[in-house]
């Protein structure tokens, strides 16, 4: 498993080791033991999600105030460009924002620490989008940061299309606006 530290202190890309032939291929997608040794933390998975998301879908940037979230997410399907943003007060890196691209063909994972919005957009036709969370979903805990705040600055590959969103995000405070982390 390789380590990769990104802009954002606590926002690590990850990427296992990959074995294939002509048969298909294998890789641990998640090993407690690697992970701790390769990051140092030793996160707690309670609950698995799975979604499927068409082109153009963005879904986020979420985070649960109460109860937060750490997140490993993963792509099984397609491509995503997965984005975190700090909202920890307390940071230096507050309001600042990382994009990740993940695929099925990369294999790449990013671990998002609780204190962090997290959202994606499906840049593939279709993808499907797998993520562990430190954290039960706890619906009356969680908050939206508006996608587009001009603020934070998120440079979602767009190519000039609107993107698709539920009511939720679309309701998203800005940072000026939300509850962030203390």
């Amino acid at each position: 498993m390789k380590v990769n530290e990104t802009d954002l202190p606590g926002v690590l890309v990850i990427e296992p080791k990959f074995f294939g032939d002509e048969r298909g291929f294998f890789y641990e997608s998640w090993n407690e033991r690697e992970f701790s040794r390769a990051t140092g933390l030793g996160p707690r998975f309670v609950q698995d999600n799975h979604s499927r998301s068409r082109r153009g879908v963005l879904r986020g940037l979420h985070y649960q105030l109460r109860q937060p979230q750490g997140k490993l997410v993963r792509v099984v399907h397609g491509e995503v460009f997965d984005v975190a943003v700090d909202l920890r007060r307390s940071s230096p890196c507050f309001g600042r924002w990382v994009g990740v691209s993940l695929s099925e063909s990369n294999r790449r994972q990013v671990w998002i620490p609780p204190g962090f919005g997290h959202g994606f957009l499906a840049v593939s036709e279709f993808a499907e989008v797998l993520y562990k969370t430190t954290g039960y979903y706890a619906p009356e805990y969680e908050r939206s940061l508006l996608w587009s705040d001009p603020r934070v600055g998120v440079d979602w590959p767009l190519d000039g299309v609107e993107p698709l969103l539920s009511a939720k995000d679309a309701a998203g405070l800005p940072l000026a606006e939300c509850e962030p982390f203390d």
